[in-house]
């Protein structure tokens, strides 16, 4: 393959906000649409694919990226991208929306160069797991017991052993919905609470005594995961079997590093879509096998599956419902679990994804340039 035929000729940023099935809400925020963004890469006669969801002003951010940094230059030297993207962004601030833009733009040339390797994206980073567990997550505080009951069970029902519910929003109801949730799930599948950082230490450690009850066994940002003294304190005192997990807001190594030196975590949470891509989420997972911490990807499964096939001490992909509704909508080649198991599909070409642009038309978001 000749050099030329490796350089990057276009790239194209788009953004679309998909209205949500029903109201969500966790226990700080609420919200009717989710705004995906999508980057695509060409080379030679293929096209990379990456996303983030977020602000629609990251779709602004990552088109000047790409065509600042990209544009011109080998496909496959994704290093020097990936530094060239941190050095324009240095000014701006290189976490928040420049991180999630730069996030889907290194998907893109991670899936990009799979497809210029003709191989799917797990055999270019090279596989430690066939498949890796997902859970089921969604259990909005905006669902009705109703609600709640049918979308946890059902997971259950399609083969899940674990799934997640948020909580925080309305403290007083939150032990009567753990509850509700158990009863609907049945005593085997584990358990998970999310606050989102809506509790004050003092508040979390007495809910995680009572959520112990119901067969809790993982504890998502009991408080917010910038207070890391609190987040240490409530792991120290946990439940025994009950999991602290927090970094879903990680932008960077030096944020994951921070949490892990202050033990405070069980768990390290990255995320593909916000640390700055698989180049990131690869770093944040050498400093996690560094601490002996495993590692659970956060959101956005259809990306998640094939770097947690490849990354020693991975414990499970979130199977968010949102997300995983409009991975389903909007991309052909997606991959649905199978008992609670994800499978990239290793005959399709890096993510195995093709984007269905008229599906998605409807949604577009206009950007201003």
């Amino acid at each position: 393959m000749k050099l030329s035929e490796n350089s990057i000729n276009r790239v194209d940023v788009s953004a679309y906000s998909i209205p949500t099935d029903a109201p969500e809400g966790d226990g700080t925020f609420k919200w009717n649409s989710t705004t995906l963004i999508i980057c695509e890469i060409h080379a030679g006669d293929e096209t990379g694919i990456g996303y983030t969801y977020g602000n629609r002003a990251t779709a602004i951010l990552a088109d000047e990226l790409g065509q600042k940094c990209l544009r011109e230059r080998s496909a496959l030297d994704i290093p020097r991208l990936h530094h060239s993207m941190l050095e324009q962004v240095r000014n701006d601030g290189s976490r928040g929306i420049a991180s999630m833009a730069i996030s889907a733009l290194d998907v893109a040339l991670w899936d990009l160069k799979a497809r210029l390797m003709t191989c799917s994206l797990v055999d270019l980073l090279g596989q430690v797991s066939a498949s890796v567990a997902a859970y089921g997550s969604g259990g909005f505080t905006t669902y009705s017991h109703a609600q709640l009951a049918k979308q946890l069970s059902g997971w259950v029902s399609d083969g899940f052993q674990y799934v997640k519910m948020k909580i925080g929003a309305h403290p007083d109801a939150d032990l009567d919905r753990v509850r509700a949730a158990r009863e609907a799930i049945g005593s085997k599948p584990e358990l998970f609470v999310d606050a989102n950082g809506a509790y004050s230490a003092q508040k979390a450690l007495s809910f995680a005594q009572r959520f112990a009850e119901y067969g809790v066994s993982w504890f998502e940002e009991p408080v917010s995961s910038d207070h890391l003294a609190d987040l240490r304190g409530i792991r120290h005192r946990a439940p025994v079997g009950m999991d602290i997990a927090a970094g879903e807001y990680g932008y960077d190594s030096f944020y994951f590093r921070r949490m892990l030196e202050a033990e405070a975590v069980d768990v390290l949470q990255l995320d593909a879509t916000r640390c700055k891509g698989f180049t990131g989420f690869l770093q944040g997972a050498a400093i996690a096998s560094s601490f002996g911490c495993p590692i659970s990807a956060h959101c956005a499964p259809s990306l998640h599956m094939h770097v947690g096939c490849a990354v020693a001490g991975f414990r499970h992909v979130e199977y968010f419902h949102d997300h995983a509704r409009i991975e389903q909508m909007l991309f052909d080649g997606f991959a649905a679990p199978v008992h609670g198991q994800l499978t990239p599909d290793r005959n399709r070409p890096g993510l195995g994804l093709i984007f269905k642009r008229k599906d998605a038309e409807r949604f577009a978001v206009k950007q201003q340039r």
